[in-house]
């Protein structure tokens, strides 16, 4: 065994840890009573004695099962010696003691908790039918009453010892629930954790791929028509300005990606704007660069998220890039619609389209699927070569 202190024990019962101790202070307060009473008697001292080791036990919590085993029967055997020898004056009193200790130091057996539950009920009774039988009870009790006062203790005593169990069972089923909801949680925390690392490895990673796939390209297709205009800089001018021009506006291109870039690293990408601002500020921009009007409409009765106004913000981002970089559109419409308890995002364009098979990951799809799985909606991409493409995210309704 070793010894620890209550508040150290494995158990979430301060209210029947509680009632251990006050009714442990009634019992020897009572045998202090006596002892006042009869200063010339020896067995109120013992009894003291004992009660003060019984008392000192709650102490103790021991580890082992067979250590629990002899715990729980000294327990039992001081007891009766307070009852029979000791003649101990409320001997049901530590028989509710030592219920309470043992629910709390057999947690996790509760078929044993009952057992012992059981064993302590019989004795209480049977120390009280012997008690009353023998005149030992401080009130006198006439034959006749013997029998009425005998089934009033059955009784009595039947549900206390019930109600005490059912109620210690039921805060150990709460102490394991709330056990296990702190697991939970710790464990969804270490997911979250996780899946915030993988988000920003993969956020990352897509803006390591377009700063080489637009940018590194414009740079490299920047620095071969600088080289040829400086060569026809003295043999052919006409050449030369046509070149520059074409540098011009591939600068403006790689400084469009960079925005670009740099807007999706940005912590508040909103930056304070309401989310129809915010997208008709990313259709202003398309327009600049590619010189095409998007058809713009959005319809949405109540306020959203901050969360939720940043993904749809994301995802009309994402789509008017890849249109942008690949569709080679004429037409491209955006909508955020209220449909009942949803809300809808499409994206549409008339450009050259693409094969779901062969881009299934490509040209930011993984990451729109993801934010949109992450706030339990459901996207759909209708598209094949030739024929544009429609991206349609559907979302339930939160509130802010």
């Amino acid at each position: 065994m070793r010894t620890l202190s209550r508040d150290l024990r494995p158990s979430p019962l301060p209210l029947l840890l509680g009632l251990e101790w006050t009714l442990l202070s009634i019992a020897a307060l009572v045998q202090i009573l006596v002892v006042v009473a009869k200063p010339d008697a020896n067995v109120p001292i013992l009894n003291g004695v004992v009660l003060g080791l019984f008392a000192a036990m709650g102490l103790v919590f021991p580890q082992q099962q067979w250590h629990r085993f002899l715990y729980t029967a000294l327990e039992f055997g001081l007891l009766l010696w307070l009852t029979f020898w000791g003649e101990f004056p409320i001997p049901s009193l530590l028989y509710i003691v030592l219920v309470i200790r043992n629910c709390v130091l057999l947690v996790s057996q509760q078929q044993v908790r009952s057992a012992v539950t059981i064993l302590a009920f019989l004795i209480c009774f049977l120390v009280q039918t012997y008690r009353l039988w023998h005149g030992l009870l401080p009130l006198q009790i006439s034959f006749a009453q013997i029998g009425p006062v005998w089934v009033g203790f059955l009784i009595v005593f039947g549900l206390v010892f019930l109600f005490l169990q059912l109620l210690i069972d039921a805060m150990l089923v709460e102490r394991q629930r709330q056990e296990q909801l702190v697991a939970a949680n710790a464990q969804l925390r270490e997911y979250a954790l996780k899946v915030e690392k993988l988000s920003a490895v993969q956020e990352r990673n897509r803006i390591a791929r377009d700063i080489h796939d637009s940018l590194g390209h414009s740079l490299t297709v920047f620095n071969i028509h600088v080289e040829a205009a400086l060569r026809l800089l003295r043999s052919d001018p006409a050449e030369v300005e046509t070149l520059l021009l074409e540098v011009k506006q591939l600068g403006a291109k790689a400084l469009q990606d960079v925005r670009q870039s740099v807007s999706m690293l940005r912590s508040d990408p909103l930056q304070g704007l309401s989310l129809s601002a915010a997208i008709l500020s990313l259709v202003t921009n398309f327009q600049r660069t590619t010189g095409v009007v998007p058809t713009c409409t959005i319809n949405v009765n109540q306020p959203l998220s901050s969360q939720f106004s940043f993904t749809l913000y994301c995802l009309a981002q994402e789509g008017l890039t890849n249109i942008c970089k690949h569709a080679q559109a004429t037409e491209v419409e955006i909508s955020v619609q209220q449909i009942a308890n949803e809300i809808w995002l499409i994206i549409r364009d008339n450009g050259k389209g693409f094969d779901r098979r062969q881009h299934s990951s490509g040209f930011g799809l993984q990451g729109m699927s993801e934010r949109v799985l992450a706030l339990a909606g459901e996207l759909t991409i209708d598209t094949s070569p030739g024929r544009g493409c429609r991206i349609q995210a559907v979302f339930p309704v939160q509130a802010p």
